[in-house]
């Protein structure tokens, strides 16, 4: 899950702003906050690194959101078809809200925290989630609380845990999807074993009081380098993850995505609580019966990447438009092109070979299965 970009120009900053700038960020905005795009090390190092050893991503722009109140799990499933009543404690899960057609007007992450909901939203989408939230949940005596006092940090890569098992041991314990409070820097972090690189990795929820100083810690270690939001699109691109506002939105229904597995057994027919959340019956019939088109990933043959809003065709020349790509670049790990598009559903077999369009040149790029890497998660 991440953010879209907006056009707004009074941009707010996140508590470490200062620590980006000491560190020679380039500063862009970003979903109405000034963000680091990248580093002196360039987008490619910072790529790599992360592949390598480990990267710290500041995310404290996004919305950190506690629900607490009587069955504040079974209310939430009035919005989302993720399984939140059996969502264990001391684990998360990955879900979406949808509206009336089936489309997905947000992805977040939520975690049971034991008396309370703990909710990862994207920043673009801060208001008309708790929006969302507020109008749907506080009738039913559920409190919806925008945590503003916290920051947001990830530690990505395969070192990472090694990184942060010498500020906390426990730390080696978790699976991905755990969430545990543990001290880190001194201070009373909320970790999960997640992240949005492919790559295993963690997500540090810190009080704004502590946020510089374990910054700063982190980064004082040799297999860490910061990471900005250059290197953070490539590495969820390679790893096949959405973006939502690019490869997600609120005309995209869960089975088109590819994110069907997100809804719980619990929420499709036959199981315990089938639908009960926006979009049901749309979404439901689209499991069984199949969806139109379909996400995939795409190879562009030689070196040149096709970009969000490249054109797809059946053929070189002539023909209709057959679907679009919604994000691509170059990806740093496989050494060449990659992107990821909507396609009709009989397209969208790995080895299918369509045709981008590009300045009024069509150039061959072929369907592959996602993700571009292999995942890293301890599984």
């Amino acid at each position: 899950m991440a953010d879209d970009a907006t056009g707004e120009t009074e941009l707010k900053q996140t508590i470490l702003n200062g620590v980006h700038h000491a560190q020679g960020a380039k500063m862009v905005p970003f979903a109405g906050y000034e963000m680091p795009v990248q580093y002196p090390a360039g987008v490619l190092k910072e790529h790599l690194h992360t592949r390598e050893a480990a990267g710290l991503f500041d995310v404290s722009h996004m919305g950190q959101v506690v629900l607490r109140g009587p069955e504040m799990a079974a209310a939430l499933e009035t919005l989302v078809p993720a399984d939140i009543v059996g969502l264990p404690e001391g684990r998360q899960r990955y879900a979406l809200f949808t509206n009336e057609d089936g489309g997905i007007e947000d992805d977040l992450m939520v975690a049971n925290r034991g008396d309370h909901l703990f909710l990862v939203v994207n920043a673009a989408r801060k208001a008309p989630d708790l929006d969302r939230l507020r109008a749907a949940l506080e009738p039913r005596r559920i409190t919806v609380k925008l945590i503003e006092t916290r920051a947001l940090l990830a530690l990505q890569g395969p070192q990472a845990v090694e990184v942060l098992a010498e500020h906390c041991p426990e730390i080696r314990e978790m699976r991905f999807m755990d969430v545990a409070t543990l001290p880190l820097g001194g201070a009373e972090c909320w970790v999960s074993r997640s992240g949005y690189t492919g790559e295993d990795g963690f997500e540090i929820s810190v009080p704004e009081a502590a946020a510089e100083d374990l910054a700063r810690s982190l980064l004082g270690d040799a297999r860490v380098l910061p990471i900005g939001l250059g290197a953070r699109d490539s590495l969820r691109l390679e790893a096949g993850l959405c973006l939502y506002g690019n490869d997600i939105d609120a005309t995209t229904t869960p089975v088109e995505a590819g994110l069907a597995w997100s809804i719980g057994k619990a929420r499709r027919p036959g199981g315990a609580r089938p639908g009960g959340f926006p979009g049901g019956a749309a979404i439901l019939d689209q499991m069984e019966s199949g969806a139109p088109r379909r996400r995939v990933g795409l190879r562009p043959e030689g070196r040149a990447p096709m970009r969000e809003g490249v054109t797809l065709f059946a053929a070189e020349t002539g023909g209709t438009p057959v679907g679009e790509i919604t994000s691509g670049g170059f990806g740093p790990s496989l050494g060449g092109p990659v992107a990821m598009g909507y396609v009709p559903a009989d397209m969208a077999g790995p080895g299918q070979r369509l045709w981008g369009e590009m300045r009024g040149k069509r150039r061959p790029v072929e369907v592959v299965k996602l993700p571009f890497v292999a995942q890293g998660f301890k599984r």
